[in-house]
């Protein structure tokens, strides 16, 4: 079965090596906690806020040795009011696990998004 995992990670600042970093971690943590193996990732869609521009944050899977995952880059919808400065992420992930028990990880100030979890 095809599943999906929802996470997101906030920067400080718009720079390259920062956006790198913080997707490299909220990756991995995503991919620990759920206990994923990396061959069944089935793709992977990130997207930033508006103002982050410095780096495509798949550039960070990559840099994690996914050189097989489908991998996409996105901006999100500009609304007045949500978080700056946030890297959102949708896995796709094969997994006999039911939905029910694949945890989203949100981190820093992405925390604030998923106050239920």
């Amino acid at each position: 079965m095809l599943r999906g995992i929802r996470g997101a990670i906030t920067v400080k600042q718009n720079k390259a090596e920062e956006i790198i970093a913080a997707t490299g971690r909220l990756l991995k943590e995503m991919v620990v906690v759920n206990k994923i193996k990396i061959p069944d990732i089935a793709s992977v869609i990130f997207s930033v806020t508006g103002e982050m521009d410095a780096a495509f944050p798949a550039e960070a899977a990559r840099k994690l040795g996914w050189q097989f995952t489908p991998l996409l880059c996105t901006y999100e919808i500009n609304v007045k009011g949500s978080l700056q400065k946030c890297i959102r992420v949708l896995m796709h992930v094969n997994s006999k696990k039911p939905q029910k028990e694949l945890k989203p990880v949100y981190l820093e100030e992405a925390k604030k998004l998923r106050e239920d979890i």
